[in-house]
């Protein structure tokens, strides 16, 4: 979700209050919205797609979309309080859930965004390791033909990938890190839409389309559900926006009001994203049939060339993307310590170092050493769980129900002044209560996929 930054900077530029200049439109909204939505998740959906079979795989992506319109559209009116137009503005979404459900669930929301963002981080570190190899793999087949042994592990990369996340998360904060999210934001569309192109033509190559209606066969009909659930954990990774949703809002002028204007940017969005990844899903099942990857660009090897640049944007996109995430982080926890220890020179102090050509650094030694040990920590999991399916699908799972729905939900309920057991009110928990048990089969699939495969 690099499209954080960005909208950081225009919320903040000028005062932080009802009298603040938003020049946000309809299609400054839009934007956002798909910037924020496609990224490392997209390249999971073919895999997905070959699970669930030619009818349930789009379907599913279907209702997914048609689910994260109807949050988009509960959480738009929680963006002012108590009425939806004139009332209080809520800048983000931890603030909509103090002001509507109270101190204890703002605790529970702040804690799930954290896990969030730490677990987003071990997911990047797996991606990036597995783009590198990839690279170096193709590189590998183009030399020595379809008969050598380019077969590698991913450690060594992450390990890399581990050092260059040190270095770059000593980054102050947002403010001093719009040009890496920039460059994340363009990386994201390049790669995806290599993958789109590469398996059009593969499909054309092989003159004819992969695939079944029931998906890819398995040994067992346990096997056959454990990966259908799997899917669904790693289909929900790749839509919701919710957590950035009333940031990207309150960018946007009014009139008209902006919860409208939100309503149809949400919807254009949706569908633009949505179609992109049918797109992507289908033509890469279409390609590959059976033998789809979990990561549709791992399944490329030539032009290699092409292969090569769509991951080490794949990389770049990551380094940027690992950095908005983990930067909430730092940010929370620093500033923490600061209150906690105000007498405290290791955590308060800090030391100017002058660098050739560079500006002068200013170095804490309670930054630099969170820091390290925080990239260290996501890259030792990451090394000890390198599943990139299984770790997306247990990362979607558990931010589905709770920030898509969940908070959505309940705080629309108590906005509304909905009366329990009225029929608007047994629809929406009977709404809630329907993705909980989706958010449950991902992350009990994705889970059950991750111990196999390391008992394997």
């Amino acid at each position: 979700m690099e499209a954080q930054r960005s909208l950081e900077q225009e919320k903040t530029s000028g005062k932080e209050d009802e009298d603040t200049i938003r020049t946000g439109t309809l299609w400054t909204a839009v934007a956002h919205i798909i910037s924020a939505v496609i990224g490392a998740g997209v390249l999971s959906l073919a895999w997905c797609t070959a699970q669930l079979g030619w009818i349930a795989g789009p379907i599913t992506m279907l209702c997914f979309a048609v689910v994260t319109y109807i949050s988009a559209s509960l959480i738009c009116d929680c963006y002012r309080s108590p009425d939806p137009i004139t009332g209080t503005r809520n800048p983000s979404y931890i603030d909509a859930v103090r002001v509507n459900l109270g101190k204890k669930w703002t605790w529970l929301c702040g804690l799930l965004q954290y896990v969030s963002f730490y677990g987003t981080g071990i997911a990047y570190v797996i991606t990036s390791a597995t783009s590198m190899r990839e690279i170096q793999i193709s590189n590998c087949y183009h030399k020595g033909g379809e008969n050598a042994v380019c077969q590698t592990g991913t450690n060594n990369f992450m390990l890399i990938f581990g050092i260059i996340q040190i270095v770059t998360s000593q980054i102050p904060n947002f403010h001093n890190m719009a040009w890496l999210s920039v460059v994340a934001a363009l990386m994201s569309f390049c790669y995806s839409f290599i993958g789109l192109g590469l398996g059009f033509s593969k499909v054309i190559e092989n003159r004819g389309i992969k695939g079944s209606i029931v998906g890819v066969p398995t040994r067992s009909a346990a096997q056959k559900i454990w990966l259908v659930f799997q899917a669904l954990g790693d289909i929900a990774f790749a839509y919701p926006y919710s957590i950035i949703l009333l940031e990207i809002q309150d960018t946007l002028k009014s009139p008209p009001p902006e919860n409208q204007t939100m309503k149809k940017a949400s919807i254009s969005a949706i569908v633009i994203t949505t179609f992109f990844y049918l797109c992507c899903s289908c033509f890469g099942y279409a390609a590959f049939g059976n033998d789809t990857p979990g990561n549709l660009l791992t399944g490329f090897y030539e032009p290699f060339w092409l292969v090569d640049f769509a991951n080490a944007c794949i990389v770049l996109h990551l380094v940027g993307g690992y950095q908005v995430y983990s930067q909430p982080v730092f940010a929370f926890v620093e500033k923490w310590a600061t209150q906690k220890y105000p007498e405290s020179r290791f955590i308060n102090k800090f030391y100017a170092i002058k660098l050739p050509v560079l500006p002068a650094l200013q170095l804490n030694l309670f930054r630099l050493c969170f820091r390290t040990l925080y990239v260290i920590s996501t890259t030792a999991i990451a090394m000890a769980f390198p599943y990139f399916n299984q770790v997306l699908g247990i990362l979607g799972a558990l931010n589905f129900w709770p920030m898509t729905i969940y908070f959505p939900v309940e705080m629309y309920i108590v906005q509304r002044k909905i009366g329990a057991w009225t029929r608007k009110w047994i629809l929406l928990e009977g709404f809630s209560m329907v993705c909980l048990i989706v958010s449950l089969l991902g992350l009990i699939g994705s889970i059950e996929g991750i111990v196999s495969a390391k008992l394997a």
